[in-house]
């Protein structure tokens, strides 16, 4: 496969070691890589040659756990956290992923009239000074009263400290607008500030 002309998000079928599947240059950790789509009777040992092939530059097996974390300093929104049935590409901040002009398509009809709406909670990101960590499904507060809720939370081992994506009330979704999250029954400050975290470098 040609990788080094593949643009990303782009993918192509292929032979992998042998086995017919597809290469990617996706992944959903804000680096730049390709990702490997195989059968299931391949995939250990093409794992397998992929770690041992990759030993002399430390190549390391890493779970969904160090993937979240990476999305989420990408400020990657996932679904079934960020991502819902209930939740509009236009909350998300997804806008350049849905062209709603001179095509049809499932849904346009229902996304018509919500996507000048500015009435719907926006995904944040919220950066907080102090170790305690945000969890999904805690709330966003102001002075105490509920105003949103996280989505994703972590320890960020870039920045060392607690970030978390949330919704919130749009008018406070303002970069800079100081609120809190009830973590375990206290007020953790923090602050929306942009989304992603972190960016590679180009």
């Amino acid at each position: 496969a040609p990788l080094d002309k593949m643009r990303y998000y782009q993918g192509t079928e292929t032979r992998i070691a042998g086995h017919g599947g597809v290469v990617s240059r996706t992944g959903y950790t804000g680096e730049d890589g390709w990702e490997l789509i195989v059968g299931s009777a391949a995939a250990q040992q093409i794992w397998e040659q992929l770690l041992a092939a990759g030993a002399d530059v430390g190549a390391k097996a890493c779970g969904l756990g160090a993937r979240d974390t990476l999305r989420l300093e990408a400020g990657m929104p996932l679904y079934g956290h960020e991502l819902t049935e209930e939740v509009t590409p236009f909350q998300a901040g997804l806008n350049f992923a849905v062209n709603l002009e001179n095509r049809d398509f499932p849904g346009r009809a229902a996304l018509l009239p919500l996507q000048n709406d500015t009435r719907m909670p926006r995904r944040v990101g919220l950066d907080f000074d102090g170790k305690r960590v945000p969890r999904e499904g805690y709330a966003v507060v102001l002075d105490g009263r509920p105003i949103g809720r996280v989505t994703s939370g972590t320890f960020s081992p870039t920045f060392n400290r607690p970030i978390a994506m949330a919704y919130v009330e749009p008018e406070l979704a303002q970069i800079g607008q100081e609120l809190a999250v009830d973590v375990r029954g206290k007020a953790e400050p923090c602050r929306v500030v942009p989304l992603p975290f972190y960016r590679r470098e180009q």
